[in-house]
């Protein structure tokens, strides 16, 4: 009987930690671009959120969380992944990660939107994913135990009776083969580059999530899309991301004759989002006005943004910065316990990819990164304890069945599905949009069958019929002809039927019950 090392599909800071935490046990890392290139956690200009100073707590830290989630939070989830912050910053800090610090040598604490006290680890100013990632990446290649597949992705979960057998994969040239495994952890990121304006990397379609649905996997909340209140609003696609840390040293969001668009420029981002796309919807341009905030000490604070602003020709000492709200980030994904498993036997999910009860229906900002550290160091920790299964006492998938994938979106498809998407599922929705947007999406499923629809197409459909359901407003999630909060809050729960019947369920929030359990 064979035993074959758990697959880890995405090379962000989720699927690595996930490697490094396994480490001495062998691990597959499966990584579609060159190792280090093409995820969204090295774009991050945010840092980390940890509670690390004096006159903070890991429970003001929870609490700033909850809040900001809009009553979508696990409770349970937010306690462990909070106290387990400083943790996660001391872990990257030994792999070689290099924070910013006070001359005392304590981290440097900046602060971010609706957070209540300083508490950003940042590194390089605005570069703290890239950086994170180095370190981590330099970890990865100096540790022996991890193979890393580099150019080649995973096109579909296989399974029998309901367990994970194993993953078709493909590589560059269309190649696809069978990798026998029982133990399988997504880790590919969020769904942004399924809109128009976005600040994510273009390949982040939400493959992951038709991964999960494919093989029956509950997924959460996926109506749940925050946008970034502040993009780089000058024509790239995507677009460059100005850091809410800028608004954090006193930057405000101002109209073309510098009034100010809302009260506080730090609010949650849903509120600044909201303000700034109701802003734009007439044709005005909403800007960031960081002249006197750091003022001349720009560059230097925020050395990212400072070059996305040289590029297109504006000086933000000098000039007000053009902004507009675009796909940033997604707070709903696979439903999955604090260990990471879904409800799929021998599958797991960690990062973007993952609804963990952290985000709820609003992210609060830098704690996308914390969350990538700590729920990849749990399923690690979860990976361990229940080992592999022999693949002899699983009955192996059909032949002529293994390696079927689906195919890929043509350009024009998926342009087409980005400006759908952009309309009717954006910053603020209403019945209508939605209602047409998830009958054609459907429609085109059902013509083309599960396995014959391109994963964006997929996905796009899932979100949209998730956003359909949801007859209020509440974080993330905002309807022009449902304004209100509805009472009791309840997550939207999707199943993915095998000939494409979406089961739409409506399920209660889970609030503590018991101390949560933290891995050594």
């Amino acid at each position: 009987m064979t035993q074959h090392p758990p697959v880890v599909m995405g090379a962000g800071l989720a699927g690595l930690t996930t490697a490094l935490a396994l480490a001495p046990l062998p691990c597959l890392v499966l990584s579609p671009a060159p190792l280090g290139e093409g995820s969204a956690s090295g774009w991050a200009q945010g840092g980390i959120a940890a509670a690390l100073d004096d006159a903070d707590s890991t429970a003001l830290h929870a609490a700033d969380t909850l809040a900001a989630g809009a009553g979508l939070c696990d409770e349970e989830a937010v306690d462990a992944i909070t106290a387990e912050a400083p943790g996660a910053v001391d872990w990257l800090s030994a792999l070689g990660a290099r924070f910013d610090r006070e001359p005392s040598g304590r981290y440097a604490l900046g602060l971010e939107g609706a957070h209540s006290r300083h508490r950003i680890v940042h590194a390089g100013g605005d570069g703290s994913g890239a950086e994170v990632l180095r370190a981590v990446v330099a970890a990865v290649r100096a540790t022996p135990s991890i193979t890393v597949l580099a150019g080649v992705r995973a096109r579909r979960v296989v399974t029998c009776d309901g367990v994970v057998t194993g993953v078709v994969v493909q590589d560059e040239a269309g190649t696809t083969r069978l990798v026998p495994t029982t133990q399988v952890v997504l880790a590919t990121g969020g769904v942004g580059g399924l809109w128009r304006h976005t600040t994510n990397p273009l390949g982040a379609q939400g493959q992951g999530l038709a991964l999960a649905a494919r093989c029956g996997a509950e997924l959460r909340d996926l109506e749940m899309v925050q946008f970034h209140p502040t993009a780089l609003d000058v024509g790239c696609d995507p677009m460059p991301l100005v850091s809410e840390a800028v608004r954090g040293e006193g930057a405000v969001l101002v109209d073309a004759s510098g009034r100010p668009l809302v009260r506080d420029s730090l609010a949650a981002r849903d509120v600044v989002a909201r303000a700034v796309w109701e802003h734009g919807s007439s044709g005005a341009q909403a800007y960031v006005d960081a002249r006197s905030a750091p003022g001349p000490a720009f560059a230097s604070h925020f050395p990212a943004v400072a070059r996305a602003c040289v590029a297109a020709g504006i000086d933000p000492a000098r000039d007000l910065v053009p902004v507009r709200p675009a796909a940033h980030y997604h707070c709903g994904g696979v439903k999955v316990d604090l260990c990471g498993r879904t409800s799929v036997p021998g599958l797991w999910a960690c990062g973007e990819v993952a609804s963990t009860g952290l985000h709820g229906a609003n992210r609060l900002a830098s704690n996308s990164l914390l969350e990538a550290v700590v729920t990849g160091r749990r399923v690690a920790a979860d990976l361990r304890e229940s080992g592999p299964v022999e693949l002899a006492a699983v009955p192996a998938a059909p032949a002529s069945d293994a390696c079927a994938v689906p195919p890929e979106p043509t350009a024009d498809e998926l342009a087409a599905l980005r400006q759908t998407l952009g309309r009717w599922v954006g910053v603020l929705r209403d019945g209508q949009g939605l209602a047409r947007a998830t009958t054609a999406l459907q429609d085109e499923v059902s013509a083309r069958g599960v396995t014959g629809t391109p994963d964006a197409q997929l996905v796009a459909m899932l979100v949209s019929a998730s956003a359909l359901a949801r007859r209020e407003s509440r974080g993330g999630h905002l309807r022009r002809d449902h304004p209100w909060t509805a009472q009791p809050a309840l997550h939207t729960t999707v199943r993915l039927g095998p000939e494409g019947t979406l089961t739409t369920l409506r399920t209660p929030v889970r609030t503590r019950t018991e101390p949560v359990r933290t891995p050594a």
